[in-house]
């Protein structure tokens, strides 16, 4: 068998690992943080445990292959407690039924049957994806080459956009902004993201919202654990600086003055630093637009219990569209800072996770990414985190939920922070913004593989878990030559 190098110990290249392990290659990761995870990353401080990256668990069929020893999944009823500017409130549901009377009680029956309508199209878009895009390798040749079945091209209507199916099927402006919102899953603004994103929804209410007690952190640490068991190495601390080819073809990885061997290389870094800086390709580069947006978050530490709150909370702001002109700016103007942002809580009543009497809050705000060019915050900004985490918390004063004076600590994680420690160029949550055409998971060179959020075929725990299950069966069919 091969012996292969991983670079970057995400969750994607942890799932890589793990399957190339399990097929009998020698595989080695190299990771540049102290340690595994990416994104999903952990903070503890004073008895609290926070989530810093992902916090929903969906797809759970997904992670059943890998051979992982986790806690019971718990599932989630509401998946999410939408909270909206009229002072609505609609608790989302796995069981669409259930799902469709919660909708009836608070928007009226028509809205239900409008959502019952939008929910047959999702389906087909969802099945449609899951044949023939998410679980093998797309690019704009092997797209056109796909025996597409006229009711698959019909449901997934290239062309449209999130937002035009939102107004084809959604009379309720409430149920408009709940479909909005799944197009940020990808990083993506729904005013231009492709109506094939209504299979985010569906996966996420049709196979249900789960949580992993102690926090989803547990799940990086039970994938190091797989590796181990299966002999992977994997090496923290130890940051790749190039990717070696010859006559094509990738040959090893470079560590400062130190190069390292490999039959096949698979990459879990973001595709722009991987052919900006490890692997420099410019025709790949220029082709790599559209980056996702970034977050603002607040670890919030607080005193007693909030039950007006579930798991998992969203509250909407009066006017949506805003926060995406800001974000991802408009023609002639900066991007900047949401006004009136919308607001993600995190709240887990699990006593691994916060002291007695108390509630860890991972809040989290969408935002532009880091950096100076007009698309960007400079986050660096010496004050702006402070200053925006005072705003963000008297909005939600506003919406009726004020902990201001509650709170035991809150610390700030900016796009900057991320940046740092995930190496994720500008703080882009997911790479680049949702879309069918995603960095392909083959790279320039032979016998380079890639991984992660960044590529094919997307960002979220199922979706790079599934670009590592696609990048061990096509090593599977391609050994060295």
């Amino acid at each position: 068998m091969s012996r292969v190098v991983v670079v970057g110990a995400g969750v994607g290249g942890l799932a890589a690992a793990i399957r190339l392990g399990a097929a009998g290659h020698d595989v080695e990761v190299h990771e540049r943080a102290a340690a595994v995870g990416g994104k999903l990353a952990v903070y503890e401080r004073d008895g609290f445990r926070f989530d810093t990256g992902p916090s929903l668990l969906t797809l759970p069929q997904v992670f059943e292959d890998l051979g992982l020893r986790l806690p019971e999944l718990q599932p989630l009823d509401p998946v999410v407690r939408h909270f909206f500017p009229d002072g609505s409130v609609l608790d989302s549901s796995s069981e669409h039924d259930v799902f469709l009377d919660r909708i009836a009680d608070a928007f009226g029956a028509g809205a239900a049957a409008d959502w019952d309508r939008f929910w047959r199209r999702a389906e087909r878009i969802w099945r449609a994806s899951w044949r023939s895009v998410l679980r093998r390798p797309v690019t704009p040749a092997s797209l056109a080459a796909l025996s597409w079945r006229v009711g698959d091209l019909a449901a997934i209507a290239p062309g449209r956009t999130l937002r035009d199916l939102s107004y084809r099927y959604l009379r309720d402006p409430r149920l408009r902004m709940l479909l909005d919102r799944y197009a940020t899953y990808t990083g993506a603004d729904p005013r231009r993201a492709p109506a094939a994103l209504a299979a985010i929804p569906y996966a996420e209410l049709n196979f249900g919202g789960w949580y992993l007690p102690g926090g989803l952190g547990t799940l990086g640490a039970a994938m190091a654990d797989r590796c181990a068991a299966l002999g992977v190495r994997i090496i923290t601390g130890s940051a790749v600086t190039a990717i070696e080819t010859t006559g094509g073809r990738a040959t090893g990885v470079r560590l400062g003055n130190k190069l390292v061997d490999a039959d096949i290389v698979v990459s879990d870094v973001d595709a722009l630093t991987l052919y900006r800086d490890l692997l420099p390709t410019p025709a790949r580069l220029a082709r790599l637009t559209g980056r996702s947006l970034a977050g603002f978050v607040l670890l919030l530490a607080v005193r007693g219990q909030t039950p007006e709150l579930a798991h998992h909370n969203v509250f909407f702001p009066s006017y949506y569209d805003a926060e995406f002109t800001a974000i991802f700016g408009a023609p002639g103007r900066r991007a900047a800072l949401p006004d009136d942002p919308t607001i993600f809580i995190t709240r887990a009543a699990d006593p691994a996770v916060h002291p007695p009497g108390a509630e860890a809050w991972f809040v989290l705000v969408n935002a532009p990414r880091h950096g100076t060019a007009w698309s960007a915050i400079d986050w660096r900004r010496p004050g702006l985190a402070d200053a925006y985490a005072k705003h963000v918390l008297d909005v939600l004063a506003r919406r009726g939920l004020d902990v201001r004076d509650r709170l035991i600590f809150a610390e700030t994680r900016t796009p900057a922070d991320l940046a740092d420690a995930a190496a994720a160029p500008g703080g882009a949550i997911y790479g680049t913004a949702g879309g069918l055409l995603r960095p392909p998971n083959r790279g320039p060179a032979d016998h380079l593989f890639l991984v992660g959020g960044s590529v094919h075929p997307g960002g979220g725990l199922p979706m790079v878990t599934l670009s590592a299950k696609i990048v061990a069966d096509e090593i599977g069919t391609y050994p060295p030559a």
